[in-house]
């Protein structure tokens, strides 16, 4: 196992900055994702860091030792990629015994490390084949296991699950973190998918524009995001936004629907807001709240989702446990429950406003 530090790493394209100073620490066995929109520079940073592309300005460390000069090969990481990479004219004992040849291995020490990882990835029946007889989620058990055999001191994943279906990126998803966990590596792995982010992360890095805009345990971001981008970017459903402002003695006026008690924020009257709040955090109420109608109703079987436009017309959803007898056309009304709620300043990048 290997630490990683990045000290303010930069990159241009040109006169185009695509990576804005960035500063991170990740420690040995830490399984750390980079989640954010296309183009916010999650993949650039991941080559930078495997040696695929090199920083314009900063550093990168392995184990404390600057590696900027090192070729890909000499920094002691192993990359998956969403493409797979395999070859084609091999069979999945070749692919995986390939780079551990041009190393120029001793054969027992190859045969036990293929052993070794097939076992682990339950790919042992599939040794003979040629990736060309394998499904999408074999190839890339394949591809997991060719980065295993290396025993890399850290493992990068570029979004490797980005060409499965459904089904088989939740089951892929098991077993990455089952692979984490035995065996304690250091993995940094890049995804646009924020689901993929809060089931398997130790640590989460949300970028945006090239910048960080928080990092930290998955429930700290959802919890307690940085600023509205991270707060609409981590959980589904999304969080739902309403223009509002400060009032007088606890009170939000949300804009076009009235003033709701929400006590707590050290903001002053008159500021402008937005007001947050997590569909789970929304409740019917047979009194006061915020008077909408019902659009859509999702049964999900354990929960519904509740599509409303609320009076202002602002479109908000509502996640509730079990079933519900609301239909489409359904007046009906919302209110916060326990106050969990969240609001960020609009005057000054949608940083959130912190409690008293």
């Amino acid at each position: 196992m290997s630490n990683l530090s990045l000290r303010g790493i930069v990159r241009d394209y040109g006169a185009l900055r695509v990576i804005h100073g960035i500063d991170l620490d990740v420690s040995e066995g830490e399984f750390v994702v980079f989640v954010g929109p296309s183009g916010c520079g999650k993949s650039t940073l991941l080559r930078i860091i495997a040696g695929l592309d090199r920083p314009s300005g900063g550093d990168v460390l392995i184990d404390g030792i600057r590696v900027n000069d090192r070729s890909a090969a000499e920094r002691g990481l192993a990359m998956v990629f969403q493409s797979y990479a395999l070859y084609p004219h091999m069979t999945v004992r070749q692919n995986l015994a390939f780079g551990l040849e041009n190393q120029r291995m001793a054969r027992a020490e190859i045969d036990r490390r293929i052993a070794d990882a097939a076992r682990m990835l339950q790919i042992e029946h599939l040794l003979a084949r040629k990736p060309g007889q394998l499904s999408g989620g074999q190839r890339q058990r394949v591809a997991i296991g060719r980065t295993v055999t290396r025993e890399p001191g850290i493992f990068l994943f570029d979004e490797p699950l980005s060409n499965l279906d459904a089904e088989l990126r939740v089951q892929m998803r098991v077993e990455l973190s089952t692979l984490h966990k035995r065996l304690k590596a250091t993995m940094i792995y890049v995804t646009h998918d924020q689901t993929e982010a809060m089931t398997m992360a130790d640590r989460i890095v949300v970028l945006r524009a090239g910048r960080v805009e928080q990092a930290g345990p998955p429930l700290v971001l959802y919890n307690t995001p940085a600023n509205r981008f991270v707060a609409g970017f981590i959980g589904s459903p999304r969080m739902n936004f309403l223009p509002a402002e400060i009032a007088l003695d606890g009170q939000i006026a949300v804009t076009g629907l009235g003033a709701i008690a929400l006590p707590g924020f050290a903001a002053a009257a008159g500021d402008a807001v937005t007001l947050g709040v997590r569909p789970e955090h929304f409740d019917f109420c047979d009194a006061g709240g915020l008077p909408g109608t019902v659009d859509l109703v999702e049964h999900m079987g354990g929960e519904s989702y509740v599509y409303m436009t609320l009076g202002n017309g602002e479109r908000i959803t509502v996640r509730r446990p079990g079933q519900t007898g609301l239909r489409r056309g359904t007046a009906a009304k919302i209110a916060i429950v326990d106050a969990q709620a969240h609001l960020f300043r609009t005057q000054d990048g949608e940083v959130a406003v912190g409690r008293i």
